[in-house]
């Protein structure tokens, strides 16, 4: 049986056209800067972002540890979501391994960080507080319903970190389905950022690997606390060769991605013992399951897979969808009959 997977765009495999790059990359050891495809990955990737370097990360998770640590020191402190990935789902290593403490701060429903609130959390020069250094964003918001952060709202942001002297780093993961969404250019949506993380391997399909990008300076500093992490890697254009891909064709396609999630969305409203979010703005459809039904949420994953379309909960009787390359049109139906047949 072919399944549709609509655990995360992390389930993507690669397209028949990377496997074929992939196998023909020209390469070198990339600890040396010298694997020309990875070079040529990271000046595309600064070029669309509108920053100085860039750096190929095995993962986004690596990517966002790498930004913190450069841009604070050990004992610092840093604002972000209470909601955000990497204050819930990065284990921990913001504060295991770079001793930096989080100072989490109310998503709102929308995503957003209330601007007074980011205000209120900078610490005072004080010797019994921590020093506040840099304030994170995610964007798109995956825990709010994958909304995306407006320019208007990122350039605010900008300014109270400007005002403060504090960084200003975004988590950026889907940072091309927010650009998609509200249809503007990326580097608008980035441009009072310090630094930015983007994922390769969720929407854009590759197999592999994550961006950082930023000035000059803090991508050198980002290299070297990419090998004290393990992160340097060898002949790895063999992976940034999809990467090209990814940047060049896949950020071009996510509003197909975007309007099977509003049909998906419109399906499984019609079924009965859903209790369906916000209509979603980009790639992710989140339901709740009314109390009238008794399949608890791991007997619901079970019983939709027999109809072959897996699915995850993302937390108590709240699931999440996410459509991407590998869902078409045909997967948008199929899912929904499963679901009717299920909750009959």
């Amino acid at each position: 049986m072919d399944y549709i997977d609509l655990r995360s765009d992390t389930v993507t495999k690669p397209t028949p056209e990377m496997r074929e790059v992939m196998a023909e990359a020209e390469v070198g050891d990339d600890v040396y800067m010298d694997d020309p495809t990875v070079n040529q990955l990271q000046e595309k990737a600064a070029e669309m972002l509108g920053k100085e370097d860039s750096l190929f990360v095995p993962s986004g998770t690596m990517g966002n540890l790498i930004a913190l640590m450069v841009h604070c020191q050990r004992g610092d402190e840093v604002i972000l979501g209470n909601k955000s990935h990497i204050y819930l789902n990065e284990a921990g290593g913001m504060s295991a391994l770079g001793g930096i403490q989080p100072h989490p701060v109310s998503n709102q429903k929308d995503g957003t960080l209330a601007l007074d609130d980011i205000r209120a959390s900078i610490q005072s020069e004080d010797v019994h507080h921590t020093i506040t250094k840099l304030i994170c964003l995610e964007n798109t918001q995956n825990v709010c319903g994958g909304v995306p952060l407006t320019v208007e709202y990122t350039n605010q942001v900008g300014e109270i970190a400007k005002e403060n002297n504090l960084s200003f780093h975004i988590d950026g993961a889907r940072i091309f389905n927010a650009a998609t969404a509200l249809n503007v250019d990326v580097k608008d949506l980035v441009k009072p950022a310090d630094s930015v993380m983007f994922c390769l391997s969720k929407g854009l399909v590759s197999p592999i690997g994550s961006m950082l990008v930023g000035t000059e300076k803090f991508i050198n500093r980002a290299r070297h606390l990419r090998k004290m992490l393990g992160g340097g890697m060898r002949q790895v254009g063999v992976v940034a060769s999809a990467g090209l891909i990814s940047l060049e064709k896949m950020t071009k396609r996510l509003s197909q991605d975007h309007a099977r999630a509003k049909k998906l969305y419109a399906g499984l409203k019609q079924v009965s013992g859903l209790v369906l979010e916000a209509e979603p703005k980009s790639n992710m459809v989140f339901f709740d399951i009314h109390p009238n039904v008794k399949l608890t949420d791991n007997q619901i994953i079970d019983e939709v897979r027999k109809y072959g379309v897996i699915i995850d909960w993302a937390s108590s009787r709240r699931f999440r969808l996410v459509t991407h390359y590998w869902v078409d049109d045909d997967g948008v139906e199929k899912t929904i009959e499963a679901f009717k047949k299920v909750l009959k």
